[in-house]
């Protein structure tokens, strides 16, 4: 299975990318993308929301063939 995941603001910087295209297992979940990606020991992952194809997702949601997975941080502003 292929997901492509897309990093915003910190969650940008720390995973050094903008997007990526992930080859992941059957079964996969955003928790296990993280920790397979080696990010889920970064605070800013720990603190960050996520979009599955554009609606909230926990970090148990299962993810599927051609899910776009979006890594929002806590962002700051008024």
């Amino acid at each position: 299975m292929r997901v492509r995941v897309r990093y915003f603001a910190a969650a940008k910087a720390a995973a050094g990318v903008a997007e990526e295209l992930r080859d992941v297992d059957s079964g996969c979940t955003v928790d296990d993308l993280l920790v397979t990606a080696g990010l889920a020991s970064l605070p800013v992952f720990g603190r960050s929301t996520f979009l599955v194809n554009g609606v909230a997702a926990a970090r148990t949601q299962p993810l599927y063939d051609g899910d776009t997975l979006d890594v929002l941080p806590p962002f700051a502003g008024g």
